[in-house]
């Protein structure tokens, strides 16, 4: 079971090293191809496509077979990246990135729904550790790993150092994964994934252009809202209705821990994603790290998010108790953004890594446990479905919070751009002292904006951990063998 769950995680670990590289190298990116104020669209266009194709992965994978949809996931990640890192443009980068989001989407939708089908909830805090070590080659080797290219080689290689890992992930996966056999025939829901589509796109947009490129009260933006909202009504109608739903509300409505699990999850995506673009940014530009130094800055962020989900997993795998630890974690991300949002020029490094420590406390509490309080809510029949709606919350909440940050950082920096193309190291250096100081003061105000938001964002979902109800954690027998082949079951189209 080790050596087939290292296989999935080698293939998680593809798409973490990416969003820290990538996060890390951003900076400089920008100052090679222009566009700062396309920074956000970076992330976003990746997140979003993410988010929109992560249930179509799911539901496949439960349909058509888990197995084949995590090698086609991975083999079109691949694809991506080496066209990102042949990028001429920020618009080709930002086209490119939407490609890397669709295989990004099937390799966390299969990651989850493979976890979840391989090792019962109780059980998981077993492989915690293994979960730990993926999370910290991810999360600390990818921030080094991302300042080491852009410092040494070109910031192109924070795209092609996926092409080695993505094909090993392949070899290892095809040889050693075994998934269930099935027998499914049914109908795979177009409309409701063209519908799902429709309403999150419109989303994301609105909180991408909303404050920026148009005021909140304008027809698009109002536009954009009511697509979103009628597009989700009729979504819900169409779930109802069809035999095989994309997205079964059973598990919205089952049982009220796994829609709380979402919110926390959610939230999670917005701290993750909104803290790894923006925190080197601060660092780099306010006080003055490399990019090497600001990949060794996160570490008092990333070692607590392993340390503590390690020890989380223990307990719970010992004890079978879980509710404490996401209530805790919600408590310390609301403190630590709460803190960081104090920050400005002349917070001191020792200063922000302090603060930057009560955050991954709070993600290494809340992260696995909302993953694992969902899988405990949910049958084995839609444990795909399920779990790709843990990934999709998580990337939606990213998206989101990208956006709705992107919109905030642009409104505070945009008339103190010191060039039209960018802001990179060398520009900022050769800048008058008074331009200079003006441009500084406007990214510290941005951030301070970006963190105080997730503050108030990590308050509700610390309501959200204290309404879990705390049940029984299923135990083993529901993994399928190891050695048990896997099937190809006839599926149709609507």
């Amino acid at each position: 079971m080790r050596w087939v769950l290292l296989g999935v995680m080698l293939a998680m670990l593809l798409s973490m090293l990416d969003n820290m590289v990538v996060s890390t190298a951003m900076p400089t990116i920008v100052g090679d191809l222009g566009g700062l104020e396309h920074i956000s669209w970076v992330v976003t266009a990746y997140t979003l496509v993410t988010a929109v194709t992560t249930p179509v992965w799911g539901k496949l994978g439960d349909l058509v077979g888990r197995k084949s949809m995590y090698l086609a996931s991975i083999a079109v990640f691949i694809v991506g990246s080496a066209l990102c890192g042949a990028a001429q443009s920020m618009d080709e980068l930002i086209a490119f990135r939407i490609v890397q989001g669709i295989g990004a989407g099937g390799i966390g939708a299969g990651a989850f729904a493979l976890i979840g089908a391989l090792v019962p909830p109780r059980e998981r805090g077993k492989y915690q550790g293994m979960t730990a070590s993926v999370m910290a080659i991810g999360t600390i080797g990818g921030p080094l790993l991302g300042g080491f290219i852009t410092d040494h080689w070109d910031w192109r290689w924070a795209f092609y150092i996926n092409l080695p890992l993505g094909l090993i992930s392949l070899v290892w996966l095809a040889l050693m994964l075994r998934t269930p056999v099935q027998h499914i025939k049914a109908k795979i829901d177009w409309l409701g994934i063209s519908l799902l589509t429709v309403a999150i796109t419109a989303v994301v947009l609105a909180a991408t252009w909303a404050g920026t490129t148009y005021s909140w009260g304008s027809w698009q933006i109002l536009s954009l809202g009511a697509v979103a909202v009628i597009g989700l009504v009729l979504f819900v109608r169409v779930e109802q209705r069809v035999g095989e739903p994309l997205l079964p509300l059973s598990v919205f409505t089952n049982h009220r821990n796994y829609p709380l699990a979402m919110a926390m999850i959610l939230v999670a995506g917005v701290v993750m994603f909104g803290g790894g673009l923006y925190l080197p940014l601060f660092q780099q530009t306010v006080q003055g790290a490399s990019a090497t130094n600001s990949g060794l800055l996160m570490l008092p962020m990333m070692i607590p998010v392993v340390l503590v989900s390690t020890l989380a997993g223990k307990v719970m795998s010992a004890t079978g108790r879980y509710k404490i630890f996401p209530v805790v974690g919600a408590a310390f991300l609301t403190v630590g953004l709460g803190l960081l949002a104090t920050m400005d020029t002349g917070t001191s490094r020792l200063l922000t890594g302090l603060y930057m420590v009560f955050v991954g406390i709070g993600l290494g509490f809340t992260l696995q446990m909302a993953s694992t309080i969902a899988q405990n809510s949910v049958a084995l029949r839609d444990m795909g479905a399920a779990m790709s709606s843990v990934n999709l919350f998580r990337t939606l909440g990213g998206s989101l919070g990208v956006a709705v940050f992107g919109s905030l950082f642009t409104r505070a920096t945009q008339s103190h751009l010191p060039v039209t193309g960018g802001a990179d190291a060398s520009v900022l250096r050769n800048l008058p002292r008074g331009a200079k100081e003006a441009y500084f003061d406007a990214v510290a105000v941005g951030t301070s904006h970006i963190f105080l938001t997730g503050a108030i964002l990590c308050a509700l979902a610390f309501l959200a951990a204290l309404l879990v109800i705390e049940v029984p954690l299923k135990g083993a027998g529901v993994p399928a063998p190891a050695d048990t082949a896997e099937n190809t079951p006839v599926v149709t189209a609507a």
